[in-house]
């Protein structure tokens, strides 16, 4: 089965209903996400599709340099960076929105695009209760996404050992959505990952579902589907079943595992 999540003439191709389904309990779960992908693999769309999962009674705030997200829920604040006038004031960057933001009592936080220094404070930001909070990130792969905050972090002038940086990542973000534009031109979700923790120095991952190309049809488009990699019990297992949510998430990876 393929399902087309579609916003405004874009679409997401997603074979099969265990990819939606765990892409749901994430957000209810209140997970901290990261949507990576290229330039063009539908980022921004994912990531608008996915906030439709997120309860109406919830304050969100989002964060970007171009008004493109979209939530419908009735309690969102908007906030956009401004560059500087002719005499050179009144720049608002991304890092003054997230770092302000935190005021405003929100009980998410959604950058629209994490590409500097901000990406400290988005960290701090999950780090400290705001569940579920997003953004999107380009890089090609959830390896080189860590990879890529954590040089974001250090060109911000933080000096912090890698060690302590890695240690923020891994107690800050929960999981990783990997979009991409395939030969075909589809946009699809190719990966869901989930970050584990340190070993020594290093950031452990385990995929939960990746994409698997089968072959193509007769029009050139490519045909696969989601497989679930046989995880038994992810780590936000326990967070799930405080929402009461462990059945659903165990039947979603049974369901992506068999295909």
């Amino acid at each position: 089965m393929t399902a087309l999540l579609d916003l405004e003439g874009i679409r997401m191709d997603v074979a099969g209903r265990p990819i939606l389904t765990l892409d749901r309990l994430v957000l209810e779960a209140g997970q901290h996400g990261l949507v990576l992908g290229p330039s063009g693999s539908g980022k921004t769309t994912l990531l608008n599709c996915l906030t439709a999962y997120i309860a109406t009674d919830e304050r969100v705030i989002t964060c970007e340099d171009a008004a493109e997200l979209q939530l419908q829920q009735p309690h969102v604040v908007r906030l956009e960076t401004r560059p500087p006038n002719l005499e050179g004031q009144g720049q608002i960057t991304m890092r003054d929105l997230v770092k302000n933001c935190l005021r405003m009592r929100p009980e998410r936080i959604i950058v629209g695009e994490v590409r500097g220094p901000e990406a400290f404070d988005l960290l701090q930001a999950m780090n400290t209760g705001h569940d579920g909070s997003m953004g999107t990130l380009h890089a090609n792969s959830p390896r080189e996404a860590l990879s890529r905050m954590e040089s974001m972090i250090t060109m911000g002038g933080y000096s912090l050992p890698s060690k302590t940086i890695r240690d923020m990542i891994v107690g800050s973000l929960d999981i990783i959505v990997q979009a991409e534009r395939m030969r075909d031109g589809s946009r699809r979700i190719t990966r869901i990952t989930e970050v584990m923790g340190l070993e020594g120095e290093v950031i452990v991952t385990q995929d939960l579902l990746v994409f698997e190309i089968s072959g193509e049809d007769a029009n050139g488009k490519i045909i696969g589907r989601h497989r679930g990699t046989g995880v038994g019990r992810p780590r936000f297992w326990d967070k799930a079943k405080y929402f009461n949510l462990e059945k659903k998430l165990a039947e979603a990876l049974d369901e992506a595992e068999r295909g």
